[in-house]
């Protein structure tokens, strides 16, 4: 299993971007996706998860303009980003606990990450 991520790109500041996150294969269930962001020289930061009860937590700096959801039919995680700044320029990163098939244990796993650019 592998999450993939697509999306990413160029936009100008006050742009908008989705970015869409989902395995590689079917799989039984999905659970806590969420949305790292990593710029170099930095660590990883959460910037929107989702927790098994569906709330939606944010990094304070992207409240208000960033929505992460998933759609349970596929388990299609998605992070919609609005009003884009040149801070939010980074590579951003799906991670999720996955149950591949009924019998199986819960795996975290990470995609490979997709570049967003915010240009000034």
């Amino acid at each position: 299993v592998q999450l993939v991520e697509s999306g990413g790109g160029l936009v100008e500041v006050g742009g908008s971007l989705r970015l869409s996150c989902a395995a590689s294969v079917s799989v039984f269930e999905i659970e806590r996706p969420a949305w790292y962001r990593q710029t170099p020289g930095n660590s990883r930061e959460m910037v929107a998860a989702l927790s098994i009860s569906n709330r939606a937590n944010y990094a304070d700096s992207v409240k208000g303009r960033f929505t992460i959801s998933m759609n349970m039919a596929n388990y299609t995680v998605y992070l919609e980003m609005s009003n884009l700044k040149p801070e939010d320029t980074g590579v951003y990163y799906c991670n999720a606990e996955v149950k591949e098939t009924v019998g199986t244990m819960w795996y975290n796993y990470w995609g490979q990450g997709t570049q967003v650019t915010v240009s000034s």
